[in-house]
């Protein structure tokens, strides 16, 4: 019968070979602007699940136009949700001003900082692809440092180039890769840092990418930062995500899923922002 054939970091033969890991949370508070952005979003989409669930009263069928929209709906607002929490500007087309806006970005120049300081390289994760130009540039005008930039609109040779470059002694000490570009099929072990700007469902897509940089080969210890905005929507995913770590080895249902078919009662519990714990 069909099998698993499978080699996890973690066994015997394969561990003594790695540096140590440490995977470290780094709060985030949000900006003014952001948390008012959030809770115009949160009010929007649970307005618009009122209105739909009053549009839909006697309507029955699992797979009814109405519920169809709800799931649009949630999807939606959830994932603007996601860009607030990590800038305002990605919720618009305009990008060149990032400033002081978003207290994650912030917190991601002072980190950046700190590892160019001790002359050491890093590589950062979004999942907003559209986002890894934009971020680059602040990063390199605020740094003063080339910052390398990959994403899968990348072709195959421009991908080589960059990983080439990135891996070179001399090379850019910063790299703003998407997540899923940077998932699979790289090796970047001059780095010994990683940062996810933002955080994934799943944590084995997490993992896969941080693996880019701790795999044989890499001697220096690994440290992976975790950047989460307290009392928001990322507060619970974090709290999901090490739930599931503890449960690496079974099947994962995708979250994303699960989450359009909470009831509104507990969809609003999930993305309501705690004031107490932002506005400190």
């Amino acid at each position: 019968g069909p099998f698993v054939l499978r080699r996890a970091k973690t066994d015997p033969g394969v561990l003594p070979d790695l540096p140590d890991r440490q995977v470290i949370r780094e709060d985030c508070t949000l900006t003014r602007e952001q948390v008012g952005a959030y809770e115009a979003v949160v009010a929007d989409m649970l307005g618009e699940l009122q209105e739909l669930r009053d549009a839909a009263a006697g309507r029955v069928g699992a797979a009814s136009p109405g519920q169809m929209k709800r799931r649009a709906a949630v999807l939606a607002g959830i994932s603007k949700l996601k860009q607030i929490c990590v800038h305002p500007a990605l919720l618009t087309e305009s990008r060149r001003a990032l400033g002081d806006r978003s207290g994650k970005v912030t917190r991601l120049v002072d980190l950046v900082t700190q590892i160019l300081d001790e002359g050491q390289a890093v590589v950062v994760f979004t999942q907003f692809a559209s986002f890894v130009p934009d971020l680059a540039a602040h990063l390199a005008r605020t740094l003063g440092v080339e910052v390398a930039t990959l994403t899968g609109a990348d072709s195959r040779q421009a991908r080589a180039r960059t990983v080439a470059a990135f891996s070179a002694a001399d090379g850019p000490p910063v790299l703003v890769a998407s997540l899923k570009a940077g998932g699979t099929g790289l090796t970047l072990v001059r780095a010994n840092h990683v940062i996810h700007l933002d955080r994934w469902w799943n944590p084995a897509v997490e993992d896969q990418a941080s693996d880019r940089v701790w795999r044989i080969g890499q001697h220096q210890k690994v440290s992976v930062h975790l950047l989460v905005c307290p009392g928001t929507l990322e507060d619970r995913i974090d709290e999901a995500l090490r739930l599931k770590r503890g449960l690496a080895d079974a099947v994962i249902r995708s979250t994303d899923a699960a989450i359009t078919e909470l009831s509104d009662a507990g969809l609003a519990a999930l993305v309501a922002l705690a004031r107490e714990e932002v506005l400190q």
